[in-house]
Protein backbone atom coordinates (compact mmCIF):
# COMPACT_ATOMS: atom_id res chain seq x y z
CA UNK A 1 0.00 0.00 0.00
CA UNK A 2 1.37 3.51 -0.63
CA UNK A 3 2.59 5.43 2.19
CA UNK A 4 1.29 8.66 0.64
CA UNK A 5 -1.95 9.62 2.71
CA UNK A 6 -5.40 9.10 0.80
CA UNK A 7 -7.22 11.93 -0.65
CA UNK A 8 -10.58 10.34 1.79
CA UNK A 9 -8.38 11.22 4.77
CA UNK A 10 -7.49 14.86 3.79
CA UNK A 11 -9.30 17.81 5.08
CA UNK A 12 -10.00 19.94 1.77
CA UNK A 13 -10.60 23.03 3.54
CA UNK A 14 -7.37 23.39 4.22
CA UNK A 15 -6.70 23.75 0.18
CA UNK A 16 -8.81 26.83 0.71
CA UNK A 17 -6.67 27.88 4.21
CA UNK A 18 -3.73 27.20 2.58
CA UNK A 19 -4.93 29.21 -1.06
CA UNK A 20 -5.18 32.14 1.52
CA UNK A 21 -2.56 31.95 3.10
CA UNK A 22 -0.34 31.80 0.00
CA UNK A 23 -2.50 35.03 -2.05
CA UNK A 24 -1.97 37.05 1.46
CA UNK A 25 1.35 35.98 2.63
CA UNK A 26 0.27 36.60 6.21
CA UNK A 27 -2.05 34.83 8.66
CA UNK A 28 -3.76 38.10 9.81
CA UNK A 29 -4.88 38.65 6.44
CA UNK A 30 -5.41 35.62 5.54
CA UNK A 31 -7.97 34.77 8.56
CA UNK A 32 -9.53 38.28 8.11
CA UNK A 33 -10.17 37.20 4.01
CA UNK A 34 -11.84 33.75 5.36
CA UNK A 35 -13.88 35.82 8.11
CA UNK A 36 -12.17 32.97 10.58
CA UNK A 37 -10.59 33.84 13.76
CA UNK A 38 -6.37 34.30 13.67
CA UNK A 39 -6.07 31.16 16.35
CA UNK A 40 -7.78 28.36 14.13
CA UNK A 41 -5.93 29.93 10.73
CA UNK A 42 -2.72 29.39 12.47
CA UNK A 43 -4.06 25.73 13.46
CA UNK A 44 -4.74 25.21 10.03
CA UNK A 45 -0.99 26.75 9.02
CA UNK A 46 0.30 24.19 11.86
CA UNK A 47 -1.26 21.42 9.97
CA UNK A 48 -0.24 22.29 6.46
CA UNK A 49 3.59 22.30 7.68
CA UNK A 50 3.04 18.50 9.35
CA UNK A 51 1.80 17.70 6.26
CA UNK A 52 4.37 19.14 3.78
CA UNK A 53 6.95 18.77 6.40
CA UNK A 54 7.67 22.17 5.44
CA UNK A 55 6.94 26.26 6.78
CA UNK A 56 4.93 27.24 4.23
CA UNK A 57 5.49 30.54 5.62
CA UNK A 58 8.99 31.82 7.28
CA UNK A 59 9.41 34.66 9.28
CA UNK A 60 12.45 37.15 8.00
CA UNK A 61 12.55 40.09 10.45
CA UNK A 62 9.10 41.35 10.77
CA UNK A 63 7.60 40.05 7.88
CA UNK A 64 6.82 36.61 6.20
CA UNK A 65 8.15 35.30 2.98
CA UNK A 66 6.73 31.79 1.30
CA UNK A 67 9.31 29.12 0.98
CA UNK A 68 10.49 27.09 -2.07
CA UNK A 69 7.82 24.77 -1.83
CA UNK A 70 5.19 27.42 -1.42
CA UNK A 71 5.81 29.29 -4.19
CA UNK A 72 5.50 26.07 -6.34
CA UNK A 73 2.38 25.34 -4.94
CA UNK A 74 1.07 28.41 -5.33
CA UNK A 75 -0.29 27.89 -9.42
CA UNK A 76 -1.23 24.08 -8.14
CA UNK A 77 -3.51 25.70 -5.94
CA UNK A 78 -5.02 28.15 -7.58
CA UNK A 79 -5.91 25.55 -10.41
CA UNK A 80 -7.04 22.85 -8.04
CA UNK A 81 -9.65 25.64 -5.85
CA UNK A 82 -11.20 26.65 -9.74
CA UNK A 83 -11.46 23.04 -10.48
CA UNK A 84 -13.10 21.74 -6.83
CA UNK A 85 -15.37 24.46 -7.43
CA UNK A 86 -16.44 23.63 -10.72
CA UNK A 87 -16.75 20.18 -8.86
CA UNK A 88 -19.45 21.24 -6.86
CA UNK A 89 -21.40 23.66 -8.92
CA UNK A 90 -22.02 21.52 -11.79
CA UNK A 91 -25.69 20.14 -12.16
CA UNK A 92 -27.67 17.63 -13.46
CA UNK A 93 -30.04 19.85 -15.28
CA UNK A 94 -28.81 23.67 -16.16
CA UNK A 95 -30.65 26.10 -17.35
CA UNK A 96 -28.72 29.48 -19.07
CA UNK A 97 -31.41 31.36 -17.92
CA UNK A 98 -31.06 30.45 -14.11
CA UNK A 99 -27.03 30.03 -14.46
CA UNK A 100 -25.07 32.66 -12.42
CA UNK A 101 -21.62 31.25 -13.99
CA UNK A 102 -18.39 33.38 -14.24
CA UNK A 103 -16.29 31.84 -17.32
CA UNK A 104 -13.17 33.08 -17.52
CA UNK A 105 -11.17 33.05 -21.10
CA UNK A 106 -8.03 34.42 -21.94
CA UNK A 107 -7.15 36.85 -25.10
CA UNK A 108 -5.58 39.30 -26.74
CA UNK A 109 -7.36 43.18 -26.80
CA UNK A 110 -7.99 42.32 -30.53
CA UNK A 111 -9.82 39.65 -29.53
CA UNK A 112 -11.78 41.21 -26.65
CA UNK A 113 -12.56 44.24 -28.75
CA UNK A 114 -13.83 42.23 -31.55
CA UNK A 115 -15.86 38.65 -30.19
CA UNK A 116 -15.39 39.70 -26.73
CA UNK A 117 -17.47 42.07 -26.55
CA UNK A 118 -20.37 40.58 -28.90
CA UNK A 119 -19.89 37.35 -26.66
CA UNK A 120 -20.64 39.08 -23.74
CA UNK A 121 -23.80 41.05 -25.78
CA UNK A 122 -25.34 37.97 -26.85
CA UNK A 123 -24.62 36.15 -23.49
CA UNK A 124 -26.42 38.99 -21.68
CA UNK A 125 -29.73 38.26 -23.47
CA UNK A 126 -29.46 34.73 -23.23
CA UNK A 127 -28.16 34.23 -19.54
CA UNK A 128 -28.59 37.84 -18.04
CA UNK A 129 -26.94 35.91 -14.92
CA UNK A 130 -24.02 34.52 -16.53
CA UNK A 131 -20.83 36.63 -16.49
CA UNK A 132 -17.71 36.60 -18.43
CA UNK A 133 -13.76 37.58 -17.62
CA UNK A 134 -12.04 38.42 -20.18
CA UNK A 135 -8.12 38.29 -19.10
CA UNK A 136 -5.54 39.08 -20.83
CA UNK A 137 -2.74 36.42 -22.13
CA UNK A 138 0.93 36.87 -22.76
CA UNK A 139 3.65 34.74 -23.69
CA UNK A 140 4.14 32.95 -20.57
CA UNK A 141 0.46 32.26 -20.77
CA UNK A 142 0.51 30.93 -24.13
CA UNK A 143 3.42 28.35 -23.36
CA UNK A 144 1.66 27.37 -20.95
CA UNK A 145 -2.06 27.25 -21.95
CA UNK A 146 -2.40 23.37 -21.72
CA UNK A 147 -2.17 23.91 -17.76
CA UNK A 148 -3.48 27.18 -17.81
CA UNK A 149 -6.83 26.22 -19.40
CA UNK A 150 -7.85 22.93 -16.66
CA UNK A 151 -9.00 26.85 -14.70
CA UNK A 152 -10.05 28.77 -17.44
CA UNK A 153 -12.52 28.35 -20.07
CA UNK A 154 -11.20 29.05 -23.20
CA UNK A 155 -8.42 31.38 -25.45
CA UNK A 156 -9.24 32.96 -27.76
CA UNK A 157 -6.17 33.33 -30.13
CA UNK A 158 -5.13 32.11 -33.86
CA UNK A 159 -4.19 29.44 -35.43
CA UNK A 160 -0.32 28.62 -35.11
CA UNK A 161 0.52 29.02 -31.21
CA UNK A 162 -1.37 26.48 -29.61
CA UNK A 163 -1.41 22.31 -30.45
CA UNK A 164 -2.95 18.71 -29.25
CA UNK A 165 -5.94 20.90 -27.63
CA UNK A 166 -10.18 20.92 -28.92
CA UNK A 167 -10.92 24.10 -30.56
CA UNK A 168 -13.42 25.74 -32.60
CA UNK A 169 -13.02 28.25 -35.56
CA UNK A 170 -14.25 31.24 -35.04
CA UNK A 171 -13.07 34.08 -37.55
CA UNK A 172 -10.88 34.84 -40.42
CA UNK A 173 -9.11 38.57 -40.15
CA UNK A 174 -6.79 40.06 -42.94
CA UNK A 175 -4.10 42.57 -42.19
CA UNK A 176 -3.40 46.53 -43.01
CA UNK A 177 -0.01 48.90 -42.25
CA UNK A 178 -1.10 51.60 -40.23
CA UNK A 179 1.26 54.93 -41.07
CA UNK A 180 0.94 58.73 -39.68
CA UNK A 181 -0.65 60.93 -42.16
CA UNK A 182 2.09 63.44 -41.55
CA UNK A 183 4.57 60.32 -42.89
CA UNK A 184 5.72 62.20 -46.08
CA UNK A 185 7.83 58.77 -47.35
CA UNK A 186 4.31 57.36 -47.38
CA UNK A 187 1.95 57.57 -50.83
CA UNK A 188 -1.29 56.39 -51.59
CA UNK A 189 0.57 52.75 -51.78
CA UNK A 190 3.32 51.16 -49.55
CA UNK A 191 5.99 49.82 -51.71
CA UNK A 192 8.22 46.81 -50.35
CA UNK A 193 11.42 49.06 -50.31
CA UNK A 194 9.55 51.76 -48.23
CA UNK A 195 8.72 48.70 -45.55
CA UNK A 196 12.65 48.10 -45.17
CA UNK A 197 13.31 51.28 -45.01
CA UNK A 198 11.26 52.71 -41.90
CA UNK A 199 11.01 52.21 -38.61
CA UNK A 200 8.79 49.70 -36.86
CA UNK A 201 6.23 49.46 -33.93
CA UNK A 202 6.02 45.66 -33.73
CA UNK A 203 3.37 43.61 -31.14
CA UNK A 204 4.84 40.86 -29.26
CA UNK A 205 7.81 40.19 -30.66
CA UNK A 206 10.02 37.10 -29.73
CA UNK A 207 10.58 33.57 -30.02
CA UNK A 208 7.67 32.34 -29.01
CA UNK A 209 5.75 35.69 -29.39
CA UNK A 210 4.69 37.61 -32.93
CA UNK A 211 1.91 37.95 -35.27
CA UNK A 212 1.89 36.32 -38.68
CA UNK A 213 2.36 38.91 -40.51
CA UNK A 214 5.13 40.21 -38.75
CA UNK A 215 7.05 36.65 -39.33
CA UNK A 216 6.44 36.96 -43.06
CA UNK A 217 7.96 39.71 -43.29
CA UNK A 218 10.97 38.65 -42.48
CA UNK A 219 10.48 35.43 -44.84
CA UNK A 220 10.06 38.04 -47.63
CA UNK A 221 13.66 38.70 -46.92
CA UNK A 222 13.09 42.11 -44.67
CA UNK A 223 14.30 42.68 -41.56
CA UNK A 224 12.66 45.65 -39.75
CA UNK A 225 13.84 48.11 -37.65
CA UNK A 226 12.11 47.81 -34.55
CA UNK A 227 12.20 51.22 -32.56
CA UNK A 228 9.04 50.33 -30.31
CA UNK A 229 7.71 46.57 -29.11
CA UNK A 230 3.96 46.73 -27.46
CA UNK A 231 1.66 43.65 -26.16
CA UNK A 232 -1.54 45.69 -27.17
CA UNK A 233 -3.05 45.77 -30.90
CA UNK A 234 -5.24 48.90 -29.97
CA UNK A 235 -2.45 50.63 -27.91
CA UNK A 236 -0.39 50.57 -31.24
CA UNK A 237 -1.78 53.15 -33.55
CA UNK A 238 -0.64 55.89 -30.44
CA UNK A 239 3.02 54.82 -30.71
CA UNK A 240 2.62 55.65 -34.34
CA UNK A 241 1.04 58.61 -34.95
CA UNK A 242 3.42 61.82 -35.76
CA UNK A 243 6.38 59.45 -36.26
CA UNK A 244 7.51 58.03 -39.15
CA UNK A 245 6.85 54.30 -38.09
CA UNK A 246 4.94 51.46 -39.58
CA UNK A 247 2.82 48.99 -37.96
CA UNK A 248 0.66 46.03 -38.62
CA UNK A 249 -2.63 45.34 -37.55
CA UNK A 250 -5.74 43.42 -38.24
CA UNK A 251 -8.28 44.37 -40.84
CA UNK A 252 -10.95 44.10 -38.27
CA UNK A 253 -9.15 46.94 -35.80
CA UNK A 254 -8.17 49.18 -38.31
CA UNK A 255 -11.34 51.67 -37.99
CA UNK A 256 -10.39 51.87 -34.40
CA UNK A 257 -6.30 52.94 -35.20
CA UNK A 258 -8.17 55.29 -37.47
CA UNK A 259 -9.96 56.79 -35.02
CA UNK A 260 -6.98 57.57 -33.52
CA UNK A 261 -6.14 61.16 -34.77
CA UNK A 262 -3.29 61.61 -37.60
CA UNK A 263 -3.58 57.70 -38.02
CA UNK A 264 -4.59 55.68 -41.70
CA UNK A 265 -4.15 52.53 -42.95
CA UNK A 266 -3.07 51.12 -46.28
CA UNK A 267 -3.04 47.67 -47.98
CA UNK A 268 -0.16 45.80 -47.55
CA UNK A 269 2.13 45.72 -50.90
CA UNK A 270 2.32 41.50 -50.20
CA UNK A 271 -0.06 39.25 -49.51
CA UNK A 272 -0.27 38.83 -46.01
CA UNK A 273 -1.48 35.18 -44.56
CA UNK A 274 -5.13 35.73 -42.91
CA UNK A 275 -5.01 34.64 -39.52
CA UNK A 276 -7.69 32.22 -38.63
CA UNK A 277 -9.28 32.78 -34.80
CA UNK A 278 -10.43 30.07 -32.89
CA UNK A 279 -11.11 29.68 -29.51
CA UNK A 280 -9.38 26.90 -27.99
CA UNK A 281 -10.16 24.96 -24.46
CA UNK A 282 -8.83 21.59 -22.38
CA UNK A 283 -10.72 18.55 -22.90
CA UNK A 284 -11.85 18.36 -19.32
CA UNK A 285 -14.42 21.01 -20.59
CA UNK A 286 -15.74 18.48 -23.33
CA UNK A 287 -18.88 17.39 -21.77
CA UNK A 288 -19.97 20.12 -19.50
CA UNK A 289 -23.25 21.16 -21.23
CA UNK A 290 -22.46 24.84 -19.54
CA UNK A 291 -18.94 25.26 -21.41
CA UNK A 292 -21.27 23.60 -24.66
CA UNK A 293 -23.55 26.83 -24.12
CA UNK A 294 -20.68 29.12 -24.28
CA UNK A 295 -18.54 28.05 -27.25
CA UNK A 296 -22.00 27.78 -28.99
CA UNK A 297 -22.19 31.89 -27.85
CA UNK A 298 -18.67 31.89 -29.44
CA UNK A 299 -19.90 31.11 -32.37
CA UNK A 300 -22.73 33.43 -32.78
CA UNK A 301 -20.54 35.81 -32.40
CA UNK A 302 -17.89 34.89 -34.40
CA UNK A 303 -21.00 35.16 -37.17
CA UNK A 304 -21.93 38.60 -36.51
CA UNK A 305 -17.94 39.73 -36.47
CA UNK A 306 -17.57 38.32 -39.65
CA UNK A 307 -20.18 40.72 -41.02
CA UNK A 308 -19.12 43.72 -39.67
CA UNK A 309 -18.89 46.27 -42.29
CA UNK A 310 -15.71 47.27 -40.54
CA UNK A 311 -14.09 44.51 -40.96
CA UNK A 312 -13.30 45.31 -44.94
CA UNK A 313 -10.74 42.82 -45.20
CA UNK A 314 -12.54 40.02 -43.12
CA UNK A 315 -14.00 37.15 -44.27
CA UNK A 316 -15.81 33.72 -42.43
CA UNK A 317 -13.40 31.27 -41.60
Amino acid sequence: MSDQPLLSRLDLNLLVALDALLTERSVTRAAERLHLSQPALSASLARLRTHFNDQILARRGNTYELTPLALRLTEHTTTALEAARRVFESQATWSPRDSTREFSIYGSDYGFATIGSEVSRLAAEAAPGVRFRFMLHNPAIVDDALNRLRSADGMVIPHGYLVDLPYADLWRDGWVVVASESNEQVGDELTMDVLGALPWVFTYQSRTAFTSAARQLQQLGIEPHIEAVVESFLALPHFIAGTNRLGLIQAGLAHVAESVPGVRTLEAPFDATPVVNALWWHPVHGRDPEHAWMRGIFEQAAASVSNRPTSVVSQPA
